[in-house]
């Protein structure tokens, strides 16, 4: 599938660089004019994604996170967030409401399902030792121009 239009950017994997990240991707696709309500959907899920990552991948060491950004047509928008830390031994489990590996660190669980609440669809694929890798899917809503 060729894309219209596409971004790509890697940042170390600190806490500072999640605005970074949600701030670069609604910027891009700022350019499909989506409303303020689907602009701050894609900036949460990508904020999510980052932060487990970050939190998850790398634990305490530092390692790159890749973001992709595809715009597929006049108004899907497909978003790719990689990291090659850890993995994830079960991601059916992990994509559960409420279950974390991080139960001390006050850890809600619920990246996965916020990431699916405010987008189209969800992929997770990953190996253990090898990294992970977050699809996200996200239509923008057509809005005629009668100018």
């Amino acid at each position: 599938m060729k894309a219209l239009n596409e971004m790509k950017l890697s940042f170390d994997s600190r806490s500072s660089n999640e605005a970074f990240a949600r701030t670069a991707v609604g910027s891009f696709i700022a350019q499909l004019d989506p409303t303020v309500a689907e602009l701050s959907d894609i900036k949460t899920a990508v904020s999510e994604a980052v932060t487990n990552c970050v939190v998850h991948a790398y634990g305490d060491s530092i390692g790159k996170i890749s973001i992709n950004v595809k715009i597929i047509d006049s108004n899907t928008v497909s978003i790719r967030i990689r990291d090659t830390g850890v993995g994830i031994e079960n991601v059916k489990q992990a994509m559960e409401p409420l279950y974390t590996t991080s139960p001390d660190d006050e850890r809600a669980g619920l990246g996965f399902a916020v990431m699916q609440s405010f987008t189209d669809g969800v992929r997770v694929n990953s190996k253990v030792g090898k990294g992970t890798t977050v699809t996200l899917l996200k239509r923008i809503a057509c809005r005629v121009n009668n100018g």
